[in-house]
C-alpha cells in the first residue's frame, strides 16, 4: 500500500508530509483490521529499492520508522497485536533493530491480528536468498535440487515462511503493479486497486476491498464449478 509522494505532490506539499500522513493511515488500518476480525496483514513499509531516494527523504523515512515503534508497540501489544518485520535488517540502523527485536519479543504471544510489516524487503531478494537457502539445505541432505522439490521446499526459506499467502492484495493511488513486493507468495492472491491514495486510506476503504474480495470466485488455477 504505497502512494504517499504522489499525495504530496497533488497537494503541493513536501514528500515528508505525505509520509508523515502515510503513518497516520498505517494506524488506522491497523485499527481497523483488528476490529474487523483480519488474522493477517502485510504492509510495505520500506523497499530495497527505496534506498536511491533523495538522502533527506531516507533519513525522514527513518525517523517516522523510529517514531512509531516507539510510540505504537505498547499500543500494538495492548490490542494483542502481534508484530513481525520481515526484510533484511542489516543496512537498517542499530537503533531500529533493537526497537524492532523490542517490539517482536513484547508482542510475540499475542494472538489477535498478526501485522507483518516489510522493511528493506524486496521480493526478487526474498526468491534470490531463499533458492540459496534451499540449494544448501538439499544438497546437506544429499539431494538434487529440481523443479518439484524446489515447489515442495522454497516456500519453508522465504521470509515469509510460517505466514500464510495473502488472499489479497490492495494496490492504492490508482497504481497497477505489483513493485516487487512478495512475488512468490502473491501467485493466487485476489487484487483488488483503488483510487484511494494511501495517506487517505482507512477503514471504508479497507472494509470495500474486503467487500469486492468477497465477491470473487478463487478457483486456483481449476475449473470453475458445475
Amino acid at each position: 500500500m504505497d502512494g504517499n509522494g504522489r499525495w504530496a505532490q497533488r497537494r503541493s506539499l513536501p514528500r515528508t508530509a505525505g509520509h508523515h500522513q502515510g503513518i497516520e493511515a498505517c494506524k488506522r488500518t491497523v485499527r481497523a483490521a483488528g476490529e474487523m476480525g483480519i488474522k493477517y496483514m502485510t504492509l510495505f513499509g520500506f523497499s530495497t529499492e527505496n534506498w536511491s531516494r533523495p538522502a533527506d527523504e531516507v533519513n525522514e523515512l527513518m525517523r517516522l520508522l523510529r517514531m512509531y515503534l516507539r510510540s505504537e508497540t505498547a499500543d500494538l501489544h495492548r490490542n494483542n497485536v502481534k508484530l513481525q518485520v520481515i526484510g533484511e535488517r542489516g543496512p537498517l540502523s542499530r537503533e531500529i533493530v533493537t526497537l524492532i527485536d523490542n517490539a517482536e519479543t513484547l508482542t510475540r504471544n499475542n494472538d489477535g491480528l498478526h501485522l507483518i510489516i516489510a522493511l528493506n524487503y524486496g521480493g526478487r531478494m526474498d526468491l534470490a536468498h531463499a533458492a540459496a537457502k534451499m540449494a544448501a539445505h538439499l544438497n546437506d541432505q544429499g539431494l538434487e535440487p529440481n523443479f518439484e522439490n524446489a515447489e515442495e521446499y522454497l516456500p519453508q526459506f522465504l521470509m515469509t515462511a510460517d505466514i500464510p499467502d495473502p488472499d489479497i492484495l490492495i494496490r492504492t493511488s490508482g497504481e497497477q503493479r505489483i513493485s516487487n513486493f512478495l512475488l512468490w507468495q502473491c501467485a493466487y492472491s485476489e487484487f483488488v486497486f483503488t483510487q484511494t491514495l494511501w495517506p487517505d486510506f482507512g477503514e471504508a476503504d479497507l472494509q470495500a476491498a474486503c467487500s469486492e474480495f468477497k465477491t470473487r470466485e478463487r478457483r486456483f488455477g481449476a475449473i470453475q464449478n458445475a
